[in-house]
């Protein structure tokens, strides 16, 4: 099996399967190759499921063009603030901003300031998942943390709020 291993300070050895389905391997610097050998093969069943998954996801998802991103932030700056709008009139919240941005970890934020923040990636998905993401980043102009009371904030606004959450997992 091929790995990348990656040696700091850490104290402990830890697997990843990057966004590109390559194996990574993070070790201490004293970590002795053998060790680190060990340390794979132990969790060749674990990496194996990961791989699958993540393999599976690229080939339904493929990487896009410039012109589908293009595309994708035009359709995210005509809809989403509409959605905003409508969102936070029914919340009673004014938020400073709206801004569209291509990050990839991430489809939403909401800063100190109540500016939010959406990925034009958000547009792949249906219009229940990305009111779910609206509603979540509206409800942090009244609490900025992911407390029981932020999330019933949501959930008055939206009580299939997990179900539309789930629809935004790979």
């Amino acid at each position: 099996m091929d790995y990348t291993v990656i040696r700091s300070t850490r104290r402990t050895m830890a697997l990843e399967i990057t966004r590109d389905a390559q194996v990574v391997v993070r070790a201490p610097h004293r970590a002795a190759n053998s060790e680190i050998e060990r340390f794979v093969t132990a969790h060749q069943g674990w990496i194996e499921a990961h791989l699958a998954k993540r393999q599976a996801y690229l080939e339904a998802h493929p990487p896009l063009t410039e012109v589908e991103i293009e595309t994708l932030r035009s359709k995210a700056k005509a809809y989403l603030p509409g959605r905003v709008s409508y969102w936070a009139q029914r919340m009673g919240v004014k938020p400073t901003g709206i801004h569209i941005t291509s990050a990839r970890t991430r489809f939403g934020s909401c800063s100190g300031k109540n500016s939010i923040s959406f990925s034009l990636y958000l547009m792949q998905f249906p219009a229940e998942a990305i009111d779910y993401v609206v509603v979540h980043e509206l409800a942090h102009i009244r609490h900025k943390n992911h407390s029981p009371a932020f999330y019933a904030e949501v959930a008055k606004y939206l009580p299939d709020y997990k179900r539309r959450q789930a629809m935004l997992r790979p």
